[in-house]
């Protein structure tokens, strides 16, 4: 089984990683670490694999749950980030995906779509929604 959680290098993305790792952790399952682009190619995807090895592997250690098997999976996305996600996770058979989500203003709920908000819907496996401290 595998627990997957959608990463950017941001307050909402760490504490959901960090999460993913201890629901991996607690269930005994893989976590996979989902990072999506804008576009890859091989020299692009061996960059952002190795940038996502130093900062997932010192945030995990950082929070003592490096025990925890994980892998990247390193996704190019065309304008629907959404959609990018949850095809990642259909294609892992993720039994879980743990999501970050920031605080945003009224009119900022109004003007524009959440992504946090359209995983949530749509996402035909369980959301975990973690609030960055």
């Amino acid at each position: 089984m595998t627990v997957a959680t959608a990463y950017q290098h941001s307050s909402a993305g760490r504490a959901a990683l960090v999460e993913a790792a201890r629901e991996a952790g607690v269930r005994g399952d893989d976590l996979v670490v989902i990072s999506i682009v804008d576009s890859l190619d091989l020299d692009s995807r061996a960059a952002v694999e190795a940038g996502l090895e130093d900062q997932v592997g010192e945030l995990l250690r950082a929070h003592a749950v490096d025990s925890v098997s994980w892998r990247a999976e390193v996704v190019a996305e065309d304008e629907d980030v959404t959609g990018a996600v949850l095809a990642a996770v259909e294609r892992l058979q993720a039994n879980l995906l743990v999501i970050g989500a920031r605080q945003r203003s009224p009119v900022g709920k109004a003007l524009t779509g959440s992504v946090t908000q359209q995983l949530i819907l749509e996402a035909r496996v369980p959301v975990l929604v973690v609030k960055a401290q």
